[in-house]
């Protein structure tokens, strides 16, 4: 099943990133980019690294400067994964592109590829409350919190992941068809933003 492959793939995209646990480390995506693999390891690794920028600028100490430059990383990491979203989309639209949906076919709420990008930040859910959950020095009410959290985090997932494989399925053989609309942020848009374009030289 595709969700078990990607879901594999953001675990080993996880796993990688902390063995240095550093924000500025390069990606070594060990996927051929003409692989779908290589899109999914790309996918979370941009994910991955944003959820550390999370914490860092939640530091109540940091540097006010600091905070400005990681703000504005942190847009631009939104922006990548949006494009990431939509390049793995672009595989599921050429993939089924053959397919005659059926009359009475319908579409589904989200894309493929925004289901997977749920499954790809319900990894780093797992992967973080696994580690509260057994955290060196943690009381035993903390680690019994997360465990209880944990627990419903993989429920989350087996769900996710079943979701994800009926409705490439129901793709496949006629029964929902793919529509995808591109996100058109506008505060990156230096036409849009109101703020970028009056401040326009």
């Amino acid at each position: 099943m595709f969700s078990s492959t990607a879901f594999a793939i953001f675990e080993q995209s996880i796993n990688d990133y902390h063995v240095h646990d550093s924000v500025d480390q390069p990606i070594n995506n060990p996927y051929g980019k003409d692989q779908i693999e290589h899109l999914l390891y790309a996918k979370n690794w941009v994910d991955t690294v944003q959820w550390h920028f999370e914490d860092i600028i939640r530091n109540p100490e940091i540097d006010p400067v600091a905070a400005l430059v990681l703000k504005r990383k942190i847009d631009a990491s939104n922006q990548v994964r949006t494009d990431m979203v939509e390049f793995i989309d672009s595989y599921f639209l050429d993939k089924y592109k053959e397919v005659q949906p059926k009359a009475d076919a319908k579409i589904n709420s989200e894309s493929p590829a925004w289901a997977l990008d749920r499954l790809s930040i319900l990894a780093l859910k797992i992967y973080h409350m696994s580690e509260e959950a057994t955290r060196p020095g943690a009381s035993d009410e903390h680690k019994a919190k997360c465990q209880e959290k944990l627990n419903v985090l993989l429920e989350q997932k087996k769900d996710l992941s079943t979701a994800i494989d009926d409705l490439l399925t129901d793709i496949q053989n006629g029964d929902k068809y793919m529509k995808v609309y591109k996100q058109m942020k506008m505060y990156n848009d230096e036409e849009l933003n109101p703020v970028l374009y009056q401040n326009k030289k």
